[in-house]
């Protein structure tokens, strides 16, 4: 077994880091050395075996177990696709509007999902959207649109836009006293943020690899709670789809029984690789020690722009891996921050600065100094 990782260590494994601050990690991680190597290795497989499909299947399959392994879950309840809208939808179209028409969002989902939930109006579905503050959610804004005619709900584990962890279990509770199932977001999390499914209940959890699990994009995981009831057969959906992808029968519709009856067509096979890549890094640190580490790095950055007079958007007691500032250029800024290769995301009229395991105290130096200078030219 290989040792653990404390987070000098695990900042090593990025040498990128070297010349840059990499505080972007809630849009892409930085590039690890392992990423670099998966990558060649997919390029060896082709150049060497030609067309490998068992090889190329092994990774899939690694993939799945080891998400599956880090949010609780077993993997027949995790079906892998390739982003947080092929998530979303597989969710939504398995469920029967008809029954109980009621989907309820909120404005601080990510656009991917949300617009997801809008399509489905055109099938008979009535969308309500839980009231924010500006900077979170309160289970109070759930519990007054959930009622009997709703189907599911759906409520990010942390918000894109300021990091907020929105109070899912609260949720998820109201939601199922009730009859609704729950769909979460935690994309924004998965890497970062202990997760276990079984802890928090909900039906439908949705994650991908090129944020906070080090890898790349093009592939998602869609856990579906094992033994729960399908409304409806999936309408999206192929060979790998079937319960014997490789029999090639184009006669017969056959969905596992398990979560892979969401899965379609070819999976992202580099994404694989990438993934599992971002795997054997995460699986060797503590999660809580990460999550410890990120956290306070996240509450001296948002005390130190704060005494700044920078107007710091994330809820304080509810910061997730992030800080978000508000600004009235946020991509001028980051432009700017750029130039000194501290690399962020602007999203909206905000800037986030989003911390991993691989960032220290050197990096909120670099932040808050640059910012500094920004604003004085």
């Amino acid at each position: 077994m290989s040792r653990m990782l404390n987070a000098t260590q695990f900042r090593a494994e990025f040498p990128s880091l070297a010349d840059s601050v990499h505080l972007a990690s809630c849009s892409q991680a930085a590039l690890s050395s392992r990423l670099t190597y998966a990558l060649q290795e997919i390029g060896h497989s082709l150049r060497a075996e030609g067309a490998p499909w068992e090889t190329w299947m092994g990774q899939v399959g690694q993939a799945r177990e080891r998400f599956a392994r880090l949010i609780g879950a077993e993997p027949g309840e995790v079906a892998v696709l390739s982003c947080a809208s092929e998530a979303a939808f597989q969710a939504a179209a398995s469920l029967d509007w008809s029954r109980r028409p009621g989907i309820v969002t909120n404005d601080l989902e990510f656009p991917s999902i949300a617009h997801v939930w809008l399509a489905q109006r055109q099938r008979g579905a009535e969308v309500r959207v839980a009231a924010d503050t500006g900077e979170s959610v309160a289970a109070e804004a759930y519990e007054q649109v959930i009622d009997e005619r709703v189907n599911l709900v759906s409520v990010p584990l942390h918000t894109y836009r300021n990091g907020a962890r929105l109070p899912v279990e609260d949720v998820v509770r109201l939601a199922h006293d009730r009859g609704a199932r729950v769909f979460v977001d935690a994309y924004q999390a998965t890497g970062v943020v202990p997760i276990d499914v079984k802890r928090l209940g909900c039906d439908y959890l949705a994650s991908g690899s090129l944020k906070y699990l080090l890898g790349l994009p093009g592939i998602a995981f869609l856990y579906v709670r094992g033994g729960m009831e399908q409304q409806r057969e999936p309408e999206l959906t192929g060979w790998f789809g079937r319960t014997q992808p490789f029999a090639f029968d184009p006669r017969l519709l056959d969905f596992p029984a398990d979560a892979r009856r969401f899965e379609t067509g070819t999976p992202p096979i580099p994404s694989a690789y990438a993934a599992n890549a971002g795997f054997d890094l995460i699986e060797r640190v503590d999660p809580h020690a990460v999550q410890e580490h990120v956290s306070d790095l996240v509450e001296e950055l948002a005390q130190r722009l704060t005494a700044d007079g920078e107007r710091v958007a994330s809820p304080a007691g509810a910061r997730g891996p992030q800080v978000a500032i508000a600004d009235a250029d946020p991509n001028a800024l980051a432009a700017r921050l750029a130039e000194r290769r501290i690399w962020t995301a602007p999203r909206g009229d905000l800037l986030r600065l989003s911390f991993h395991y691989y960032n220290d105290r050197s990096d909120v130096d670099a932040a808050v100094e640059a910012i500094r200078a920004c604003r004085r030219t």
